[in-house]
């Protein structure tokens, strides 16, 4: 009984190597390359095609093909035609070199930062990280929000509907010395708020203290505008590094933003556009009272 038990080799299968290799390489083409008006492939419509083109392309095998076998023969292969990853192609050639420029900075930062602690005398130098957040919505309710209530509902119930009542921009620096945030908050961001900006940190430190700002490559930090005002200013009064093309990551302020997202302006609803700056002037105000020098980790061994 035990040798009839035996493994048996079971059935020969029906479906060849050749024919789940044609299948894997269409699922590697994305279906609008095959005449449909879809993008990629979802699993019913490579089924679909392969029951259809299987046959002509010499894999009969694949006539019934059903869905389930689809996603098993890709789940093989670790293919997955119906999702996107994202990735970023480095467009700067100069990218290394100016990220070095800006890990420099941040290496300042951590000589200062001794030099204070052991109270050296150095040349007063300000150091501050600055980017815009555009598009900041003011969205207002168009109910009351219902408060949680034990037993019923635990959280906060809000309306689905709502009125858009505009956007702001919040324009911001974090002194890397101080962890102080010096911001404005606008309709826009152009050359002539990013100016404004400069005159809050021109007045907000003493006139013999370099100020060297680190910052992306947006327009208005390059314009004729803001070169013009910056020759009005003694020499050496404002100094900028800037971050590589698609390396805003490198600048320590992102982070910032991000906790700021997630805190102050996380579910915000407000009756105007006015409140809303008040509310994110009240943030950054907030922010100050316990404020947090940030520090960069990231490769600062490898600065110069």
């Amino acid at each position: 009984m035990a040798l009839d038990d035996r493994p048996r080799p079971g059935k020969e299968p029906t479906i060849t190597p050749e024919a789940k290799a044609w299948l894997v390489s269409l699922a590697c083409n994305k279906a609008k390359d095959h005449g449909y008006p879809h993008e990629l492939w979802t699993t019913r419509l490579l089924a679909r095609h392969a029951r259809k083109n299987a046959p002509a392309a010499g894999h009969k095998c694949f006539a019934k093909l059903a869905q389930g076998t689809v996603c098993k023969i890709l789940g093989h292969e670790e293919v997955k035609p119906h999702k996107v990853r994202y990735y970023l192609e480095r467009r700067d050639a100069q990218f290394e070199q100016k990220m070095a420029e800006v890990l420099c900075v941040y290496r300042e930062v951590q000589v200062l930062k001794k030099a204070a602690k052991s109270r050296k005398s150095c040349k007063p130098v300000a150091i501050v990280s600055y980017d815009e957040k555009p598009g900041i919505q003011a969205i207002a309710t168009t109910a009351p929000d219902l408060p949680p209530v034990p037993g019923v509902h635990p959280t906060f119930t809000r309306d689905h509907e709502y009125k858009r009542q505009g956007t702001l921009s919040l324009l911001a620096g974090i002194d890397l010395l101080t962890g102080k945030v010096h911001a404005l908050v606008k309709d826009r961001h152009r050359s002539r708020e990013f100016i404004e900006f400069l005159k809050l940190l021109d007045t907000a430190y003493p006139a013999q203290t370099a100020i060297k700002l680190i910052l992306d490559n947006h327009s208005a930090h390059i314009s004729k505008e803001t070169k013009a005002w910056l020759a009005t200013r003694p020499v050496g009064r404002f100094e900028f590094t800037f971050t590589p093309t698609h390396g805003s990551w490198l600048n320590l302020i992102e982070g910032f933003f991000s906790k700021f997202a997630r805190s102050v302006l996380r579910h915000i609803r407000v009756a105007s556009k006015q409140e809303l700056k008040e509310r994110i002037m009240a943030g950054i105000k907030h922010v100050n009272r316990y404020p947090v020098i940030h520090t960069w980790s990231y490769k600062l061994a490898e600065a110069a």
